[in-house]
């Protein structure tokens, strides 16, 4: 159980709820996290950095605590989601770390607000090297998957917290047990009103990439074990901005973090003090 004070903020016009590991004292470092989590997935990963930063772990809207308005879920509007939050806590030239979702949120943040960050970390970020399968789909096709996945959504929090861990605990044999708490509550907490971004297509990573103006650390994975980032996309998006560094962690997929914990620290740990 987390002792962390956590609060409220109005930020882009949504109230986002967040957890805070510190008093402003020490570098200040935002968590971003990924579609269906929630600011607590990042646990683990904040009790091993909080002696050395202070971390502010929001909720997405739609996620966790903070409001779920019926619209508003494209990169560009969690993007001014972050701006307003950094904004409202007066925070001065945070670092941000982000997975998945939250990683491509970050990185379009760094690329609309170029002076907003000091340093970008980006675990899995959801580009693509081709057009996913939701933006290739009609419209009546696009409908009837949002509905499905809508329906999935809410059969999910239907499932109490033990049997969502149990499930997890089965999906994901490798993570530890302080992953599978924050995991199940996240999966009661989230709206399905995020699914209405999905019928907006991404900004283009290319362009967002090569936008970015401070250091950056794209994290990859395996993409047979899952990962979204292949080798080609890492060396493409390093020959579009040189600030992009790059560290593949070979033998796990998309939950980098989780399936590869003393890597991962490691990792970022060494690019935070450079």
């Amino acid at each position: 159980m987390t002792t962390w004070p956590d609060d409220y903020v109005t930020a882009n016009g949504v109230r986002l709820h967040y957890w805070r590991t510190g008093d402003g004292t020490k570098p200040p470092l935002v968590f971003c996290h990924g579609f269906s989590d929630n600011g607590l997935c990042w646990t683990p990963l904040a009790r091993a950095l909080e002696e050395d930063y202070d971390i502010i772990m929001y909720d997405a809207r739609g996620h966790g605590l903070s409001d779920a308005p019926t619209t508003g879920y494209t990169d560009e509007d969690r993007a001014a989601d972050l701006a307003g939050l950094i904004q409202a806590l007066g925070l001065e030239k945070p670092a941000v770390l982000g997975h998945s979702m939250g990683a491509s949120t970050a990185a379009v943040a760094a690329a609309l607000y170029p002076d907003l960050f000091s340093k970008v970390l980006l675990e899995d970020p959801a580009w693509f090297d081709r057009e996913s399968r939701r933006e290739s789909m009609t419209d009546a096709e696009r409908a009837a998957w949002l509905e499905e996945r809508r329906r999935e959504i809410l059969n999910q929090k239907k499932l109490s917290r033990e049997a969502l861990i149990a499930r997890c605990r089965e999906q994901s044999p490798t993570w530890q047990e302080a992953e599978l708490g924050p995991w199940a509550i996240s999966k009661q907490q989230l709206s399905p009103n995020v699914l209405s971004g999905w019928q907006t297509p991404p900004r283009p990573w290319r362009e967002v990439a090569a936008a970015i103006r401070v250091p950056t650390l794209l994290i990859t994975a395996n993409n047979e074990k899952g990962g979204i980032v292949t080798p080609e996309i890492a060396a493409e998006a390093q020959a579009l901005n040189p600030k992009i560094k790059v560290v593949h962690v070979p033998d796990v997929g998309h939950n980098i973090r989780r399936e590869a914990f003393d890597t991962y620290v490691a990792a970022v740990r060494e690019f935070l003090a450079e």
